[in-house]
């Protein structure tokens, strides 16, 4: 894993406030996946919600359309498609789809489905969503494989079913599940030889639950005769980064209280529990998020990497604690600063500096040599006119 330069990214649910018009916020996330393009990000997972009010995202493979038309190089991933409230057949068709119009930049992330709020409106007990995913998942890889599948279960029916496109992809797309602190994602992951997409934050706590649920990916992946690949395991964490602490710590005043609303009142797993009030501390405090600067940053991904095994891909979870100017800040610093860190880019340039600076008297002398031997044969030719 040494070896193996860092990947980053984003995974954009996206958090929003309640107070802002959608369509501009719409707007406005396709602009900060194209900054990421150009900025150097190498991938994006857009998340589908239904409910709630603050995730606005409702089909992330039509947002990925839309975004593989104004960027170059970032690779776009449903960040997850949840499997439930759709026929398998039908979403790995429109996927295979996204896979031919991205020319192969489409990732397919998949899950139960984060809120039972969406799955309520569907009639779907959340109690069974998991199950519903399995079943799902079974279908969907052979069939993105080109293969013919046939399944009947007490919520869709494939008969003698193939999709009428081989995948662009080959022999399917890159696929990830995700997985919080359940091992039901790993298990699930490591059966089917996928990507494992973890959430959360940095405390030990955390790092622990990341080792422990890639121990099961591991076991599972081995059990069904595929290859844990520590490239393919992507850590997601909540950061804000600014030239100082302080002002990182004052830049997030602007939104994290209403984000600390919605962790506390309508996320299942209540990030943020009740009762809190000063949702800046709890979150810095309990290791919730990186809120620094980029050397931070650099430090907290070094202790991450070590308290995990290593993991491929460091993905920043996107919110809108800051206004747009210091968000948009934020990403700059982590480009500029942190990724270059970890892919190799800086130690090149720093030794030659090093190097340079060294043997700056030699040069200098060796210099000052030239320029005065040059000089002297100048005066020479003058004074014998052949100059």
């Amino acid at each position: 894993m040494s070896n193996t330069l860092l990947r980053f990214g984003v995974f954009l649910a996206p958090f929003h406030a309640l107070n802002e018009n959608p369509t501009l916020l719409f707007e406005r996330d396709l602009e900060l996946i194209i900054l990421l393009d150009r900025l150097g990000y190498d991938e994006a997972w857009i998340g589908e919600h239904h409910s709630g009010g603050f995730e606005t995202i409702a089909a992330p493979e039509i947002f990925i359309a839309a975004a593989a038309r104004e960027t170059r190089r970032i690779r776009l991933g449903t960040g997850v498609k949840s499997l439930p409230y759709t026929h398998p057949f039908m979403l790995a068709d429109a996927m295979v789809q996204l896979d031919h119009m991205t020319r192969g930049r489409a990732m397919f992330g998949v899950g139960p489905g984060a809120l039972p709020s969406d799955a309520s409106q569907m009639g779907i007990d959340a109690r069974r969503t998991r199950r519903m995913m399995h079943e799902a998942l079974d279908a969907i890889v052979p069939l993105l494989e080109g293969q013919r599948v046939s399944a009947k279960t007490d919520w869709f029916t494939l008969d003698n079913a193939r999709l009428q496109h081989a995948s662009f992809t080959r022999p399917r797309m890159e696929m990830a599940v995700t997985t919080i602190r359940s091992p039901a994602g790993a298990l699930l992951a490591g059966r089917h030889g996928l990507g494992l997409l973890s959430l959360g934050g940095h405390s030990d706590d955390a790092l622990a639950a990341y080792a422990a649920n890639w121990r099961i990916y591991e076991e599972a992946a081995a059990a069904n005769g595929h290859t844990a690949d520590r490239r393919n395991f992507r850590i997601a964490v909540q950061m804000h980064l600014a030239d100082t602490r302080e002002q990182a710590l004052e830049d997030i005043r602007f939104g994290v209280d209403a984000w600390g609303g919605y962790a506390r009142d309508v996320l299942p797993n209540m990030p943020v529990p009740k009762g809190v009030t000063d949702v800046r501390e709890f979150i810095t405090g309990t290791g919730r998020a990186i809120v620094g600067t980029p050397d931070d940053v650099i430090q907290a991904i070094e202790r991450m990497q070590a308290g995990t095994g290593g993991f491929g891909v460091v993905l920043f979870m996107c919110h809108d604690w800051a206004d747009w100017e210091g968000t948009r800040r934020s990403y700059e610093l982590f480009a500029r600063h942190v990724i270059p860190h970890f892919q190799g880019q800086v130690e090149g340039r720093q030794t030659s500096y090093d190097v340079a600076a060294a043997r700056q008297p030699e040069f200098h002398a060796a210099a000052r040599d030239g320029v005065a031997a040059a000089k002297a044969e100048y005066d020479d030719k003058r004074k014998r006119g052949t100059g």
